[in-house]
């Protein structure tokens, strides 16, 4: 689980920690000391933590202009009992929406499962993004699987090729561009 760690070739394009308007504008982290863990495994330093016990995030860009972000998650979403939406709703995506984000690209490539609470939280986001939208990105089967036997997709934009992009190639712009031209076919 350590050597998993945020995807990193954007750094030269955004870091979340040098953005004044983000969430995490001045977070210290170590490339040494692991103080960070998801149950009893260390997980890499540079992992952001936002209230929950078992999910990470790493906002990797951000684009005030054209209002979106993108963010890689890593970890459990455990809404039954951690109740992680709530913490991901109140602690970032809504500081984010206050600085006029309303596009939302979540990567789950790393999240190894997920457990359903209520929907609350999730249509209070959809509703929040009003012009905008949620895409979940690269999700694991499974994953997927509980998101829509909850009927959670209902709020997240999940399958096609949004289960299956290689977005690594891509600089944050093609990525965002190439994601949005997959959500306007399907609203077409």
């Amino acid at each position: 689980m350590h050597e998993i760690e945020p995807f990193y070739l954007w750094r030269d394009d955004y870091i979340a920690a040098e953005d004044e308007r983000s969430p995490f504008f001045n977070t210290e982290y170590s490339e040494f000391y692991y103080d960070k863990q998801l149950y009893n495994y260390l997980i890499h330093p540079q992992w952001d933590m936002f209230g929950s016990n078992t999910l990470y995030i790493k906002v990797l860009y951000t684009d005030y202009e054209r209002q979106y972000s993108i963010i890689e998650l890593m970890g459990e979403w455990n809404d039954a009992i951690n109740n992680d939406i709530m913490f991901l709703k109140r602690e970032i995506i809504e500081l984010m929406i206050d600085e006029g984000i309303n596009k939302f690209i979540l990567i789950g490539e790393n999240v190894l499962n997920y457990h359903s609470s209520d929907d609350s939280y999730y249509e209070e986001w959809f509703q929040d993004v009003e012009e905008g939208w949620i895409a979940g990105v690269n999700f694991n089967d499974h994953v997927i699987r509980e998101f829509r036997d909850n009927s959670i997709d209902y709020y997240i934009n999940f399958g096609g090729e949004l289960d299956d992009l290689h977005w690594r190639k891509l600089k944050p712009r093609q990525f965002y561009k190439k994601v949005e031209e997959l959500l306007t076919k399907r609203l077409n």
